[in-house]
Protein backbone atom coordinates (compact mmCIF):
# COMPACT_ATOMS: atom_id res chain seq x y z
CA UNK A 1 0.00 0.00 0.00
CA UNK A 2 2.85 2.38 0.81
CA UNK A 3 4.37 1.81 -2.61
CA UNK A 4 1.02 2.56 -4.26
CA UNK A 5 0.68 5.79 -2.29
CA UNK A 6 4.24 6.76 -3.22
CA UNK A 7 3.57 6.13 -6.89
CA UNK A 8 0.37 8.15 -6.75
CA UNK A 9 2.13 11.01 -4.97
CA UNK A 10 4.95 10.95 -7.53
CA UNK A 11 2.43 10.93 -10.37
CA UNK A 12 0.54 13.91 -8.93
CA UNK A 13 3.72 15.93 -8.34
CA UNK A 14 5.04 15.24 -11.83
CA UNK A 15 1.67 16.11 -13.33
CA UNK A 16 1.60 19.42 -11.46
CA UNK A 17 5.11 20.19 -12.68
CA UNK A 18 4.23 19.52 -16.32
CA UNK A 19 0.97 21.45 -16.08
CA UNK A 20 2.86 24.39 -14.56
CA UNK A 21 5.44 24.29 -17.38
CA UNK A 22 2.77 24.18 -20.09
CA UNK A 23 0.79 27.00 -18.49
CA UNK A 24 3.89 29.17 -18.02
CA UNK A 25 4.91 28.63 -21.63
CA UNK A 26 1.44 29.60 -22.83
CA UNK A 27 1.40 32.76 -20.71
CA UNK A 28 4.89 33.86 -21.80
CA UNK A 29 4.20 33.32 -25.50
CA UNK A 30 0.90 35.16 -25.22
CA UNK A 31 2.59 38.04 -23.37
CA UNK A 32 5.39 38.41 -25.95
CA UNK A 33 3.14 38.41 -29.03
CA UNK A 34 -0.56 38.45 -28.10
CA UNK A 35 -1.82 39.04 -31.68
CA UNK A 36 0.34 36.81 -33.87
CA UNK A 37 0.18 34.00 -31.32
CA UNK A 38 -3.29 32.99 -32.52
CA UNK A 39 -2.21 32.91 -36.18
CA UNK A 40 0.01 29.86 -35.72
CA UNK A 41 -1.78 26.51 -35.92
CA UNK A 42 0.66 24.82 -33.55
CA UNK A 43 -0.01 27.48 -30.91
CA UNK A 44 -3.71 26.72 -31.24
CA UNK A 45 -2.87 23.05 -30.74
CA UNK A 46 -1.06 23.99 -27.51
CA UNK A 47 -4.16 25.86 -26.35
CA UNK A 48 -6.35 22.82 -27.04
CA UNK A 49 -3.93 20.60 -25.10
CA UNK A 50 -3.98 22.98 -22.13
CA UNK A 51 -7.79 22.97 -22.16
CA UNK A 52 -7.76 19.15 -22.22
CA UNK A 53 -5.36 19.12 -19.28
CA UNK A 54 -7.66 21.26 -17.14
CA UNK A 55 -10.85 19.32 -17.96
CA UNK A 56 -10.38 16.61 -15.25
CA UNK A 57 -9.57 19.21 -12.59
CA UNK A 58 -12.67 21.20 -13.48
CA UNK A 59 -14.90 18.11 -13.45
CA UNK A 60 -13.57 17.03 -10.06
CA UNK A 61 -14.25 20.48 -8.63
CA UNK A 62 -17.71 20.82 -10.17
CA UNK A 63 -19.10 17.25 -10.35
CA UNK A 64 -17.03 15.54 -7.66
CA UNK A 65 -14.73 12.54 -7.75
CA UNK A 66 -17.52 10.05 -8.50
CA UNK A 67 -18.65 11.63 -11.75
CA UNK A 68 -19.38 8.71 -14.18
CA UNK A 69 -17.66 10.29 -17.18
CA UNK A 70 -14.54 11.31 -15.31
CA UNK A 71 -12.63 8.27 -16.60
CA UNK A 72 -13.21 9.50 -20.18
CA UNK A 73 -11.67 12.86 -19.29
CA UNK A 74 -8.68 11.07 -17.74
CA UNK A 75 -8.29 8.94 -20.86
CA UNK A 76 -8.28 12.02 -23.10
CA UNK A 77 -5.17 13.15 -21.21
CA UNK A 78 -3.18 10.87 -23.51
CA UNK A 79 -3.51 13.62 -26.13
CA UNK A 80 -0.92 15.57 -24.18
CA UNK A 81 1.73 13.68 -26.12
CA UNK A 82 0.78 15.87 -29.12
CA UNK A 83 2.73 18.62 -27.40
CA UNK A 84 5.88 17.04 -28.82
CA UNK A 85 4.77 18.00 -32.34
CA UNK A 86 5.66 21.64 -31.77
CA UNK A 87 9.23 20.69 -30.83
CA UNK A 88 9.92 18.37 -33.80
CA UNK A 89 10.38 19.93 -37.23
CA UNK A 90 10.34 16.51 -38.88
CA UNK A 91 6.89 15.67 -37.52
CA UNK A 92 5.62 19.11 -38.54
CA UNK A 93 6.94 18.48 -42.06
CA UNK A 94 4.97 15.23 -42.28
CA UNK A 95 1.83 16.93 -40.98
CA UNK A 96 2.27 19.68 -43.57
CA UNK A 97 2.59 17.03 -46.27
CA UNK A 98 -0.61 15.37 -45.09
CA UNK A 99 -2.39 18.72 -45.14
CA UNK A 100 -1.22 19.40 -48.70
CA UNK A 101 -2.52 16.03 -49.85
CA UNK A 102 -5.98 16.58 -48.35
CA UNK A 103 -7.59 17.77 -51.60
CA UNK A 104 -6.04 15.02 -53.77
CA UNK A 105 -6.73 12.31 -51.19
CA UNK A 106 -10.32 13.50 -50.85
CA UNK A 107 -10.77 13.16 -54.62
CA UNK A 108 -9.36 9.62 -54.55
CA UNK A 109 -11.60 8.67 -51.61
CA UNK A 110 -14.66 10.05 -53.36
CA UNK A 111 -13.88 7.96 -56.45
CA UNK A 112 -13.31 4.95 -54.20
CA UNK A 113 -16.67 5.53 -52.48
CA UNK A 114 -18.42 5.78 -55.86
CA UNK A 115 -16.80 2.50 -56.91
CA UNK A 116 -17.91 0.81 -53.68
CA UNK A 117 -21.43 2.22 -54.06
CA UNK A 118 -21.73 0.81 -57.58
CA UNK A 119 -20.41 -2.61 -56.57
CA UNK A 120 -22.55 -2.63 -53.39
CA UNK A 121 -25.70 -2.24 -55.47
CA UNK A 122 -24.48 -4.89 -57.93
CA UNK A 123 -23.61 -7.25 -55.08
CA UNK A 124 -26.94 -6.70 -53.35
CA UNK A 125 -28.83 -7.40 -56.61
CA UNK A 126 -26.73 -10.44 -57.52
CA UNK A 127 -26.02 -12.08 -54.17
CA UNK A 128 -28.46 -10.54 -51.65
CA UNK A 129 -31.66 -12.18 -52.81
CA UNK A 130 -33.73 -13.86 -50.07
CA UNK A 131 -33.89 -17.07 -52.04
CA UNK A 132 -30.47 -18.70 -52.35
CA UNK A 133 -28.55 -15.51 -51.62
CA UNK A 134 -25.89 -14.71 -49.00
CA UNK A 135 -28.00 -12.66 -46.61
CA UNK A 136 -25.25 -12.47 -43.97
CA UNK A 137 -22.85 -10.57 -46.25
CA UNK A 138 -25.01 -9.06 -49.02
CA UNK A 139 -28.46 -8.78 -47.38
CA UNK A 140 -28.54 -4.96 -47.48
CA UNK A 141 -26.38 -2.04 -48.58
CA UNK A 142 -24.72 -1.67 -45.18
CA UNK A 143 -23.61 -5.31 -45.15
CA UNK A 144 -22.57 -5.02 -48.80
CA UNK A 145 -20.38 -1.98 -48.00
CA UNK A 146 -18.74 -3.81 -45.11
CA UNK A 147 -18.13 -6.89 -47.27
CA UNK A 148 -16.63 -4.76 -50.07
CA UNK A 149 -14.34 -3.07 -47.56
CA UNK A 150 -13.06 -6.52 -46.55
CA UNK A 151 -12.49 -7.34 -50.21
CA UNK A 152 -10.68 -4.03 -50.79
CA UNK A 153 -8.27 -4.76 -47.94
CA UNK A 154 -7.91 -8.37 -49.18
CA UNK A 155 -8.63 -9.53 -45.65
CA UNK A 156 -10.51 -12.84 -45.60
CA UNK A 157 -11.72 -12.52 -49.17
CA UNK A 158 -11.22 -16.27 -49.72
CA UNK A 159 -13.77 -17.06 -46.97
CA UNK A 160 -16.28 -14.69 -48.55
CA UNK A 161 -15.74 -16.26 -51.95
CA UNK A 162 -16.16 -19.77 -50.53
CA UNK A 163 -19.54 -18.76 -49.10
CA UNK A 164 -20.60 -17.51 -52.53
CA UNK A 165 -19.30 -20.66 -54.24
CA UNK A 166 -21.23 -22.84 -51.78
CA UNK A 167 -24.47 -21.24 -53.01
CA UNK A 168 -23.51 -21.63 -56.69
CA UNK A 169 -24.02 -17.94 -57.39
CA UNK A 170 -23.34 -16.91 -60.98
CA UNK A 171 -20.59 -14.36 -61.74
CA UNK A 172 -19.38 -14.38 -58.12
CA UNK A 173 -15.74 -15.03 -58.98
CA UNK A 174 -15.67 -12.46 -61.80
CA UNK A 175 -17.30 -9.92 -59.47
CA UNK A 176 -14.72 -10.56 -56.72
CA UNK A 177 -11.69 -10.48 -59.03
CA UNK A 178 -12.77 -7.28 -60.82
CA UNK A 179 -13.49 -5.44 -57.56
CA UNK A 180 -10.20 -6.51 -55.93
CA UNK A 181 -8.24 -5.40 -59.02
CA UNK A 182 -9.94 -2.01 -59.09
CA UNK A 183 -10.11 -1.32 -55.36
CA UNK A 184 -6.91 -2.85 -54.00
CA UNK A 185 -4.49 -2.65 -56.90
CA UNK A 186 -5.67 0.64 -58.44
CA UNK A 187 -7.31 2.97 -55.91
CA UNK A 188 -5.35 1.98 -52.81
CA UNK A 189 -2.09 2.08 -54.78
CA UNK A 190 -3.11 5.50 -56.10
CA UNK A 191 -3.79 6.66 -52.56
CA UNK A 192 -0.38 5.47 -51.34
CA UNK A 193 1.35 6.99 -54.37
CA UNK A 194 -0.21 10.41 -53.78
CA UNK A 195 0.87 10.35 -50.14
CA UNK A 196 4.43 9.33 -51.05
CA UNK A 197 4.78 12.03 -53.73
CA UNK A 198 3.61 14.84 -51.46
CA UNK A 199 5.70 13.54 -48.57
CA UNK A 200 8.83 13.50 -50.73
CA UNK A 201 8.14 17.07 -51.89
CA UNK A 202 7.71 18.22 -48.30
CA UNK A 203 10.90 16.45 -47.20
CA UNK A 204 12.87 18.06 -50.07
CA UNK A 205 11.48 21.46 -49.12
CA UNK A 206 12.40 20.81 -45.49
CA UNK A 207 15.96 19.88 -46.52
CA UNK A 208 16.27 23.05 -48.61
CA UNK A 209 15.13 25.14 -45.66
CA UNK A 210 17.70 23.43 -43.44
CA UNK A 211 20.47 24.07 -45.96
CA UNK A 212 19.45 27.73 -46.26
CA UNK A 213 19.34 28.09 -42.49
CA UNK A 214 22.79 26.52 -42.13
CA UNK A 215 24.12 28.80 -44.86
CA UNK A 216 22.72 31.87 -43.12
CA UNK A 217 24.22 30.79 -39.80
CA UNK A 218 27.57 30.20 -41.50
CA UNK A 219 27.47 33.64 -43.11
CA UNK A 220 26.67 35.22 -39.75
CA UNK A 221 29.62 33.43 -38.18
CA UNK A 222 31.85 34.60 -41.03
CA UNK A 223 30.72 38.19 -40.55
CA UNK A 224 31.48 37.98 -36.84
CA UNK A 225 34.95 36.55 -37.50
CA UNK A 226 35.68 39.16 -40.19
CA UNK A 227 34.58 41.94 -37.89
CA UNK A 228 36.86 40.61 -35.17
CA UNK A 229 39.76 40.38 -37.62
CA UNK A 230 39.19 43.96 -38.75
CA UNK A 231 39.13 45.09 -35.14
CA UNK A 232 42.42 43.27 -34.46
CA UNK A 233 44.07 44.85 -37.51
CA UNK A 234 42.72 48.24 -36.49
CA UNK A 235 44.22 47.80 -33.03
CA UNK A 236 47.58 46.90 -34.59
CA UNK A 237 47.51 49.99 -36.81
CA UNK A 238 46.58 52.17 -33.85
CA UNK A 239 49.43 50.65 -31.86
CA UNK A 240 51.82 51.41 -34.73
CA UNK A 241 50.69 55.03 -34.73
CA UNK A 242 51.19 55.29 -30.97
CA UNK A 243 54.63 53.65 -31.11
CA UNK A 244 56.54 55.31 -33.96
CA UNK A 245 59.73 53.29 -33.48
CA UNK A 246 58.00 50.01 -34.27
CA UNK A 247 57.04 48.92 -37.78
CA UNK A 248 53.86 47.15 -38.74
CA UNK A 249 55.83 44.01 -39.60
CA UNK A 250 57.14 43.77 -36.03
CA UNK A 251 53.66 44.18 -34.65
CA UNK A 252 52.35 41.45 -36.95
CA UNK A 253 55.15 39.12 -35.88
CA UNK A 254 54.16 39.58 -32.26
CA UNK A 255 50.53 39.06 -33.19
CA UNK A 256 51.40 35.79 -34.97
CA UNK A 257 52.81 34.39 -31.75
CA UNK A 258 49.38 34.70 -30.13
CA UNK A 259 47.63 32.69 -32.85
CA UNK A 260 46.80 29.00 -32.56
CA UNK A 261 46.06 26.33 -35.11
CA UNK A 262 42.48 26.05 -33.89
CA UNK A 263 41.68 29.73 -34.49
CA UNK A 264 39.11 30.23 -37.28
CA UNK A 265 40.26 32.23 -40.27
CA UNK A 266 37.96 33.55 -42.99
CA UNK A 267 39.52 34.56 -46.30
CA UNK A 268 36.55 36.45 -47.64
CA UNK A 269 38.37 38.04 -50.59
CA UNK A 270 37.93 37.84 -54.36
CA UNK A 271 41.56 36.77 -54.83
CA UNK A 272 41.07 33.70 -52.62
CA UNK A 273 38.01 32.29 -54.36
CA UNK A 274 38.32 29.15 -56.46
CA UNK A 275 36.83 30.69 -59.65
CA UNK A 276 39.35 33.54 -59.50
CA UNK A 277 42.27 31.14 -59.02
CA UNK A 278 41.06 29.05 -61.96
CA UNK A 279 40.78 32.12 -64.21
CA UNK A 280 44.16 33.42 -63.02
CA UNK A 281 45.92 30.15 -63.85
CA UNK A 282 44.24 30.05 -67.27
CA UNK A 283 45.43 33.62 -67.88
CA UNK A 284 49.01 32.65 -66.98
CA UNK A 285 48.85 29.76 -69.45
CA UNK A 286 47.67 32.12 -72.19
CA UNK A 287 50.46 34.55 -71.33
CA UNK A 288 53.04 31.77 -71.61
CA UNK A 289 51.67 30.76 -75.03
CA UNK A 290 51.73 34.40 -76.20
CA UNK A 291 55.31 34.89 -75.00
CA UNK A 292 56.37 31.69 -76.77
CA UNK A 293 54.84 32.91 -80.05
CA UNK A 294 56.52 36.32 -79.64
CA UNK A 295 59.86 34.61 -79.09
CA UNK A 296 59.40 32.62 -82.31
CA UNK A 297 58.52 35.84 -84.12
CA UNK A 298 61.65 37.54 -82.73
CA UNK A 299 63.79 34.62 -83.86
CA UNK A 300 62.38 34.90 -87.37
CA UNK A 301 63.05 38.67 -87.44
CA UNK A 302 66.62 38.12 -86.29
CA UNK A 303 67.12 35.45 -88.92
CA UNK A 304 65.83 37.73 -91.69
CA UNK A 305 68.04 40.59 -90.52
CA UNK A 306 71.09 38.31 -90.45
CA UNK A 307 70.39 37.25 -94.05
CA UNK A 308 70.04 40.86 -95.06
CA UNK A 309 73.41 41.70 -93.44
CA UNK A 310 75.05 38.84 -95.30
CA UNK A 311 73.77 40.21 -98.61
CA UNK A 312 75.07 43.75 -98.02
CA UNK A 313 78.84 43.06 -98.86
CA UNK A 314 77.89 41.32 -102.09
CA UNK A 315 75.78 44.28 -103.17
CA UNK A 316 78.61 46.69 -102.39
CA UNK A 317 81.11 44.69 -104.48
CA UNK A 318 78.70 44.53 -107.41
CA UNK A 319 78.16 48.29 -107.28
CA UNK A 320 81.95 48.98 -107.21
CA UNK A 321 82.55 46.69 -110.19
CA UNK A 322 79.85 48.46 -112.19
CA UNK A 323 81.52 51.83 -111.52
CA UNK A 324 84.89 50.53 -112.76
CA UNK A 325 83.36 49.22 -115.97
CA UNK A 326 81.74 52.55 -116.66
CA UNK A 327 85.09 54.38 -116.41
Amino acid sequence: MKEIHLHLAFYRVSELIFVSIYSSEFCMKLYVDPINYWKDGYNLLDVVIIIIIFIPYSLRKIKGKHYPYLNIADGVQSLRILKLITYSRGIRTLITAMGQTAYTVASVLILFFVLMYIFAILGFCLFGLPEGGDMNNWGNLALAFFTLFSLATVDGWTDLQEQLDARNLILSRSFTIIFILLASFVFLSMFVGVMIIHTEDSIKKFERELMLERHMNLMEEKQVILKRQQEEVGKLLQTQKDLDHKSFTELVEKFKKTLRHTDPMVLDDFGTSLPFIDIYLSTLDNQDATIYKLQELYYEIVHVLSLMLEDLPQKKQSQSSEKVDEK
